[in-house]
């Protein structure tokens, strides 16, 4: 607290100064012993003892049997969380200093006459003091009100009474207040963690679902290569078995080519002796090359494929139909399967008979 550049700011400095000594909970200049908090504000020890209860209800401290634990509350000047020992407000540290300044402030004071225009005067009569209040119509007024004016027939209670009465009543409702933003606090701290472990256990969940799709990602890859595989190799022998036999036409229609060409020029032969000579073997090769041609062929529908055609409606309709779901209903799930395998069973059981 900052007493000298506050006094130097203000043109009367013992106004600033009381204005400096106020309590923030009761509105009063600080009542003895005062305790400075670690935030450097100070509180008058009883108020300071009223928060701390309003903020931590269960906690005792009787005479005998002391907390073990400490507890907490907030400034109420800077909302500062002041986190007490088990000795509560009773181990704050007090501020002598204020103390000194508050008791050197009320000597001034009553050392200083009472100047003049510094208590309210009444509306209705200027120069009588507002000195009681009156009860019925909640309001402050003069005794000159009470025995001739507007507030003849009311009942009215001294000031002083009533203004302690308000001040503390409206100390409690600050208490209160103070207690209540603690609370509130309380809880803004509690649903920030909840937002805090709800986004972890999202991002918990999120990982493991993408671990489960990334595995049946790799099941249906791996599957699909072994099934391509299949269709290869099958691919593979049938090209081989059609690219020998075509190999072997090929061989075929080269032979009959060249005895083609030798029985021409066989034909050309002009002389009947040197025709004879080659004919009858000529004729034997012909008749030999036309029983070859009957080589291998492939059967009818060789080169198609559809047995390698999936049926992949129901897997796809499982697929389509995963949802997150409780362990019951999973249960229930696989009593569901195993009953319609129990009826399979029965019934080819059944039937065999």
């Amino acid at each position: 607290m900052d007493y000298k550049s506050s006094l130097i700011q203000d043109g009367n400095p013992m106004e600033n100064l009381e204005k400096q000594l106020i309590c923030p909970i009761c509105l009063e200049m600080f009542t003895k012993p005062v305790v400075i908090l670690p935030c450097q504000h100070n509180l008058c020890r009883k108020c300071a003892n009223d928060i701390f209860q309003a903020a931590n209800p269960f906690w005792t401290n009787r005479v005998g049997s002391v907390s073990m634990s400490g507890g907490r509350f907030r400034c109420p000047s800077c909302r500062h969380e002041v986190i007490m020992d088990r000795h509560g407000v009773y181990g704050l540290q007090r501020n002598l200093l204020v103390e000194n300044i508050i008791d050197i402030y009320k000597q001034e004071c009553s050392s200083r006459p009472l100047q003049k225009g510094k208590h309210p005067m009444c509306k209705e009569h200027e120069d009588e003091k507002i000195n009681i209040y009156c009860l019925t119509c909640e309001m402050p007024t003069c005794s000159m009100c009470k025995v001739f004016g507007a507030h003849k027939a009311c009942e009215v209670a001294p000031l002083q009474s009533v203004f302690q009465g308000q001040k503390t009543e409206l100390s409690n409702c600050i208490s209160m207040l103070v207690a209540g933003n603690d609370r509130v606090q309380t809880i803004i701290t509690q649903l920030e963690d909840s937002c805090r472990v709800t986004k972890d256990n999202s991002h918990q969940v999120k990982e493991e679902l993408s671990q489960k799709f990334d595995i049946l990602y790799a099941i249906l890859d791996e599957k699909k290569s072994e099934l391509l595989q299949r269709i290869t190799r099958e691919q593979e022998e049938k090209l081989s078995f059609i690219e020998a036999l075509i190999q072997q036409y090929r061989e075929q229609l080269d032979k009959s080519t060249k005895l083609v060409e030798t029985a021409i020029q066989s034909l050309d032969e002009p002389g009947g002796a040197i025709f004879l000579l080659s004919a009858k073997q000529l004729i034997k090769s012909i008749v030999e090359a036309s029983k070859g041609c009957q080589l291998g062929k492939t059967e009818q529908g060789f080169e198609n494929m559809d047995y390698f055609t999936l049926d992949l409606e129901h897997i796809a309709d499982t697929l389509r139909a995963i949802d997150f779901g409780t362990d019951e209903e999973e249960e229930e799930f696989i009593d569901e399967e195993d009953q319609e395998e129990e009826e399979s069973t029965e019934g080819k059981e059944e039937g065999h008979q």
